[in-house]
């Protein structure tokens, strides 16, 4: 097999046809002026072969699959460090909320708050009660 035959075949039939309609002759599209400010004919020569598409095309798919999963890390490592933010803001407000529990509990706290009430603390201990039989 020869390779990539059809910009040969182009020539051959009249070279610079142009195929559509209301465009004059001579007028050039996108891709042929790329073509000319690049040059790309005289490192590719006649075109493109056909045999290097595919192993082009699969380079290209594992380079995107690449692409895409450094990013997909990158993402879940900027989430993990937003949660792991999250966890140590709350550890915070959990110690915080403990202490000030653990402190509203004492006895002269609870006896402080209760004083409002005009309830007041027994300062002498309980009496116990014996029945005779």
């Amino acid at each position: 097999m020869e390779g990539n035959t059809f910009k040969k075949k182009i020539k051959k039939r009249g070279g610079n046809e142009n195929r559509t309609s209301g465009k004059p002759a001579n007028s050039k599209n996108v891709f042929a002026l790329i073509e000319e400010k690049l040059k790309m004919s005289n490192i590719l020569g006649e075109g493109i072969p056909v045999k290097l598409v595919p192993p082009f095309l699969y380079a290209a798919f594992i380079a995107l699959i690449y692409i895409w999963s450094n990013h997909k890390a990158e993402s879940t490592i900027r989430e993990i460090e937003d949660l792991q933010q999250e966890v140590e803001d709350l550890r915070a407000d959990v110690t915080t909320l403990e202490a000030e529990y653990m402190f509203s509990s004492k006895q002269s706290e609870v006896a402080r708050k209760i004083k409002v009430l005009n309830i007041y603390e027994i300062e002498e201990p309980p009496k116990k009660i014996i029945r005779s039989k």
